[in-house]
């Protein structure tokens, strides 16, 4: 049994192309992948020793998690037979999925309107640093720079501190994940039309986007943010505070919060001083208000803490290292850890897919696949013989 026939899943009927690299373009891909689609991960043929751009170790932790459940396939686009390979895939595919800068389609002649014209029920997604027109279209795009433009380093760090970068690659992510929304969307409009259409999304506009109301801030009464250190911007008290083994959240914003907090750290006094008595007040006095809490924190361990929290409805938890979050039980029994078996690394963890289905659930089918494993399957899908795959090999074109 092949992989295609083993595929399941709420998307097993869709075949994705995939020419993406590095962050953004593979957390797109991944989506449709966990949910079952058939997903062909193309790569230039070894022997033309040419850079993917894929960076990093293909053994390392980056790309096995970001590359799992494809199908490896090598494909030389530069060559006239390479591109009329693609075009056989493309009429026999429903999506093509690329971050290659703007112009590179264009220059490799697999743009939207020339795919369309080979099936036009396919969907073209692009990924972009800046926009596929516009002034800044040629720029190099990288996740720091646009959580630098897009406003997250702003309002991210301590006052006074300057800006700070976000601990992961929040715009590439960001990216990844409204692309793959936009590739269902247009899916499923195509139902409707019984034409695909071009989705686009970029680094910039995601990270615009997923600051939400940190930007509707500006956008509707023109206020600027700025940065709050771990104290949310204007909800008090919600920040970090000492315990006495660690560190802890809390989030106890609005007057009902408040009372529980102060009830389970044993302050009821707080509850009606006059400087704390409304959410305006506390915001004032955040500094004072914070002094207060840490005093009564630090006398006791996280854990003693998180129980007390539990019990008395604050909303509140330990501040973990990655060993710690795994380490978890509730994460445990989320099954966030999926457990897999590599031919090389042996039993590892993927990071697992966040979101569940009840009845078409995703699964994780295979490990990230070596450098054009799948080639001569895929090939003899499309009609190809023994002798003409050799010879597509002989001249490396696949």
């Amino acid at each position: 049994m092949n992989a295609t026939t083993q595929r399941r899943g709420a998307l097993s009927r869709y075949r994705v192309i995939d020419l993406t690299r590095v962050r953004s373009g593979p957390t797109c891909v991944r989506q449709l992948a966990d949910w079952g689609a058939d997903v062909i991960k193309i790569e230039t043929p070894p022997g033309l020793n040419m850079s993917d751009g894929w960076g990093g170790n293909r053994l390392g932790a980056d790309f096995q998690n970001l590359h799992r459940n494809k199908r490896g396939f090598t494909l030389n686009l530069k060559d006239p037979d390479g591109l009329k390979i693609f075009n056989q895939l493309v009429e026999r595919s429903d999506v093509v999925a690329e971050n290659y800068r703007p112009d590179v389609k264009f220059r490799l002649g697999i743009d939207y309107e020339s795919l369309k014209k080979i099936n036009k029920k396919i969907i073209l997604a692009s990924i972009s640093g800046f926009g596929q027109s516009g002034p800044y279209a040629k720029r190099p795009g990288f996740d720091q720079v646009t959580q630098g433009m897009g406003g997250l380093m702003a309002i991210t760090g301590e006052p006074g501190h300057g800006p700070m970068r976000a601990g992961c690659a929040v715009s590439d992510s960001a990216a990844g994940l409204y692309c793959a929304l936009g590739i269902m969307t247009a899916l499923l409009e195509r139902e409707a039309s019984g034409e695909g259409q071009w989705v686009e999304v970029s680094l910039l506009n995601a990270m615009i986007a997923l600051l939400d109301f940190q930007a509707a801030r500006w956008t509707i009464e023109q206020e600027v943010p700025e940065q709050a250190g771990n104290d949310h911007p204007t909800s008090i008290p919600t920040g970090v505070f000492q315990t006495a083994d660690g560190y802890m959240n809390i989030a106890a914003a609005g007057d009902e919060m408040f009372g529980r907090l102060c009830k389970a750290l044993q302050v009821e006094p707080l509850i009606d001083k006059p400087d704390y008595k409304t959410s305006k007040a506390r915001s004032a006095n955040r500094a004072a208000l914070n002094k207060d809490l840490q005093d009564a924190m630090i006398k006791q361990t996280s854990a003693y803490w998180s129980a007390r929290f539990e019990a008395g409805g604050v909303a509140g938890g330990p501040i973990y290292k990655m060993n710690e979050v795994f380490a978890d039980p509730q994460v445990q029994y989320n099954v966030m850890s999926a457990p897999v078996k590599h031919p090389q690394l042996g039993d590892i963890g993927l990071v697992n897919q966040p979101v569940r289905l009840s009845r078409t659930p995703h699964e994780i089918r295979s490990v990230t696949p070596d450098c054009g494993e799948h080639t001569d399957d895929i090939l003899r899908e499309l009609g190809y013989q023994d002798p003409q795959i050799a010879d597509l090999r002989q001249r490396c074109v696949v």
